[in-house]
Formats: structure tokens, sequence, C-alpha cells
């Protein structure tokens, strides 16, 4: 029924934070070297030296042979011709040629076997298709089962040679992640393809936007739902000894996962239909509750968990109460870098002056840190917001060391936090004449929790609509940060945790100056 599908037995994020140490997250988000036996070790390299380059090599050959049908279907024809599905010849015999040559590129690389389970509903059952779990850059192989539906992809990639070609034959759905315009008319395109009434092919998405390794469904995004239409969910696994096909946000690259997959005498990819979700009247109008509801489907479905982590960008996030913050802020990383590098932020003169930004030089920011190595400061700067001229603001690297220094209770930091941001933009004969505005804000928020940006300005605005101020005071910004019973145990999870690991052990991980836990360090892969 809707009503069961709208409930759902969220875990407390932060028992979850504490039960699951930062330190971990590659286990979820990342994917592990391959641990296997030395004899199996032996193997990847006979086949990885025979049977890996000509794989590779025949690969690339047929995909460069798809070329000519990609291009024969859409050559003569008009923008205004394409915005309609292709039919006749065309549609017969490139269509044909391009789904035979993709099932042949595929099993060059060793994907031997696709295994299909359920039924694949018609386009007027389901006009879009949703697949998850998506963990690699062979996931494309789901499109060959499913007659090569239509797919949202980046505009970026129109430029890249044969995959551009392969983008204009689908007709595909073209996004640019950096114009906001762009997503809107993908939104309309999307919803005009998906309410045709079977006039156009489904429409295939990956609504996790990115890759993680299986292990847990990260939140999908809405634009498969906005439509508010029925979609299919369509589970993808490769059920194989060896995990090789993982490409995840921590783990081996491109090249080293193309290869390895290469390696292997024979890969398997199972594709599973479920049934057709309907949605209810209350999920048509509400595409975040569409979509949270179709993930938690298809998590049951794989038998595993249904996460609220998302990447803004290239950095996983996740929602704590009101608040995105990240599963590994840089904070910690930056941290790791003046340890190495010998430097205590506490004997760091971090005077900066209250409410007034003062740009710094990478120059004098080595000269304030004491740091002569050239590459030490180079990374240690990196981790601040640079301006067009290169500059960062040493407010900024003051709340830092502040943060990693560990002398100052929660109280002190936030009071530091604000004295340093904020500004006196209203003058008022009653209340406080300094207030904290939305960019100081979602710099505090960024820089101790690793919010995004946007994210942060949009909780700031949410926090002043009780007032009729535009900035909040010292006691609201404590009372937020400090004493909420949520938002405080975060706080106070990712800056004063109770228990600094043993260092010691070789389960823990080695703490900052504050206790806070280390992030691991990220492969160089």
């Amino acid at each position: 029924a809707p009503a069961e599908r709208r409930e759902s037995e969220a875990p407390d994020p932060i028992n979850l934070l504490s039960s699951f140490p930062h330190w971990c997250l590659h286990r979820t988000l990342g994917s592990s070297p391959i641990s296997c036996s030395h004899t199996t070790r032996l193997l990847f390299c006979l086949l990885g030296a025979l049977l890996a380059p000509i794989r590779v090599l025949l690969a690339f050959i047929v995909l460069f042979l798809l070329w000519p049908f990609a291009w024969l279907q859409v050559a003569g024809l008009t923008e205004e011709q394409l915005q309609e599905p292709i039919t006749g010849w065309r549609k017969t015999v490139c269509h044909n040629g391009v789904l035979g040559l993709s099932r042949l590129l595929f099993f060059l690389l060793g994907f031997l076997r696709i295994r299909v389970r359920g039924q694949r509903a018609s386009r007027l059952q389901a006009p879009v298709l949703v697949a998850a779990p998506h963990s690699t850059f062979f996931d494309p192989i789901v499109l060959l089962p499913c007659d090569l539906p239509k797919v949202v992809s980046r505009a970026e990639n129109l430029s890249v040679p044969v995959i551009g070609a392969l983008l204009r034959f689908n007709q595909a759905i073209l996004v640019s992640r950096h114009d906001p315009a762009s997503r809107r008319r993908v939104v309309e395109e999307v919803r005009r393809r998906a309410t045709s009434g079977g006039k156009w092919p489904q429409v295939l998405f990956f609504p996790e936007g990115t890759c993680s390794n299986k292990k847990a469904l990260l939140k999908f995004k809405p634009g498969a739902f906005i439509a508010g239409v029925p979609v299919q969910p369509v589970l993808i696994r490769y059920p194989n000894s060896l995990d090789t096909t993982s490409w995840a946000w921590r783990g081996p690259g491109v090249l080293k996962v193309l290869w390895l997959t290469a390696s292997q005498p024979c890969s398997i990819v199972d594709v599973e239909f479920l049934p057709v979700y309907r949605p209810s009247r209350e999920e048509s109008r509400d595409p975040t509750l569409y979509a949270n509801n179709v993930q938690r489907v298809m998590a049951q479905a794989l038998g595993i968990p249904a996460t609220e982590c998302e990447f803004v960008g290239s950095l996983p996030v996740i929602v704590v109460g009101r608040l995105k913050v990240a599963l590994e802020p840089q904070l910690w990383e930056l941290g790791r870098v003046l340890r190495k590098a010998g430097l205590s932020p506490g004997c760091v003169d971090t005077e900066a002056e209250p409410g007034r930004s003062r740009m710094i030089s990478q120059e004098e920011f080595a000269r304030q840190l004491q740091l002569s190595d050239p590459q030490m400061v180079a990374g240690a700067f990196s981790y601040f917001q640079q301006d067009a001229r290169g500059l960062v603001d040493f407010r900024d690297v003051a709340l830092a060391l502040a943060a990693l220094d560990g002398g100052r209770s929660l109280e002190e930091l936030t009071r530091l936090a604000f004295e340093l941001f904020a500004e006196e933009k209203e003058k008022q004969a009653e209340g406080p004449g300094r207030l904290l505005y939305k960019d100081g804000f979602s710099t505090i928020l960024h820089l101790l929790l690793g919010s995004p940006h946007p994210a942060a300005r949009t909780l700031h605005a949410e926090l002043c609509q009780a007032g009729a101020r535009q900035g909040l005071s010292l006691c609201e910004f404590q009372d937020f940060s400090v004493h909420h019973p949520l938002h405080g145990k975060l706080f106070g999870t990712y800056l004063r945790p109770s228990q600094t690991p043993n260092a010691s052990s070789p389960d823990s991980a080695p703490a900052l100056a504050n206790g806070a836990m280390q992030a691991p360090k990220q492969k160089g892969d």
C-alpha cells in the first residue's frame, strides 16, 4: 500500500557514524584491492600478459566499427527531425547493427554470458527503466537486454570520439552539469518522452548518478521520477568469484579495472527485471518520495542497505537532520598533511580580524604556518577555497587550525567561528549588531563538516525564516550547532569524539590532534 511504502525505519545517523568508523568508508563507497591466493595472482599475471591484450585490442576494433552504423542512422537528418523517434530502414539496419556489434564488444571483453531474469515491460507499461547498483563503466551492458533504450548523458561526452556518435545515434538526452537551464530542459524532455504514449522507446536511468562498489545503494536522484509515470527497476549483478569490475570512489583506475576484467577467463552479468512500480498519487506529486520508495524496493531485492549517501561533485555526503555533511571532511585530510609536516596547529598564530577577510597568498600561508617544503605547502594550501587571484581568506585558515588544535571546547570553537565570520549589516536599536549571514554560515559548515555551499545556504535561509532578520545571532547559531539534540551531537562526533581509537590497534585509525578519526589514505591509482 502507498502508506506502507512511505514508512521507513531509518537508523539514527549519529549512531551510524559512531558504529561505522569513517576510516572504513572504503568498504561501502570504494573498492578494496583484490584479495586472492598466490596461485590466483600468478594466473592473473599469465592471463593478463596473454589474454587481456588480445581482448582489449579486438574490443577497440569493434568499438570503432560501431561508428559507421551510428553515423548512418543520423546522417542527413536535421535537428528538427531528430526531435522525433527515428523509424524506417535507418531504424532497422542501424539499430540491429549496433545491437549486434555491442554484444560482440562485451563478449570480447570476457562477458560471455548475460543471464536475464524476469520480463521486460513494454514502453506503454513502463516508459522509464531505472538500473542499479551502478558500479562500473561496464554497466551499459544492461542496454543489450533492454533493446538499446534511450539514455541520459553529459553533454561533454558528445566531443568524445565514437562515444559522441553513439550518443547521437541513441538520440540521448544530454545534460550539462554546469548549466541550470540545461537541467530544466532535460526534465521537460524526459517528461515529453515518458508521456508520449509509447511513441518513444524507453528511457534508461542510473538514478544513483555515480559508481559505488555494490555494498549499498546511494541515494536516488529524482530525475527519473519527475514525470510521475510507472518505472521498471532493473538490477545488475556480477556474480563472479573475483570482483574485477567495481570502479568506485576509491579503488583501481579505469585501465586497471579493464585489464583485470579482460584477464578473467569468463565474466558473468545478471540482469533482473523487477515488476513495474506504479506510483501512488502522493509519489506522482513528489519525485523525491517516489525515488526513495523505489530505492528501498530495489535495495530489498538486492539484500543491501538503501542509504542517504550521495555525491555532490566528487564529494560523498550524507543527510543528518537538516544538514548535508561530508563523510570525510577535508579538514581531516588537512590535519594529516600538517602532522606529516611536524606542525602542531596550536603553535600557529591564528589571529584573524573578526568580520573582515584578509586574503593571503601561498607564500604568506607558508610563512604563517612555518612550512618550508613546497610540495607540502601546495598540498595544505589547496584545501582552502581560492579566489580568482589564487588567494585564500586567512579566517578560513584560522578556523581550520583552531578546530584541529583541539584546545577549545565546542562552545568556544563555535563562538570563534561566529566572531570570525559575523558581520554588521543591520543596524538595529535592539538586538545583536553582528549577525552571521549565509556566506559566513556556509563557509563555517563547509570547513568544519564538509557541507556543500548550496545546501548550507539553503539551510541558513530556513533557519532565518523564524525571525525578521537575514542573519543568525550567536545564541541562535549555538542553539543550532551545539545545543540542538541532533546537530550538536553531529558537531561533537566530527570535532570532539568521546573516544579516541587506539593507534596501536591494527583495527583502528590514527587520530587527529583533536581526536577525530583520520580518513584512509586515498590510492594514488
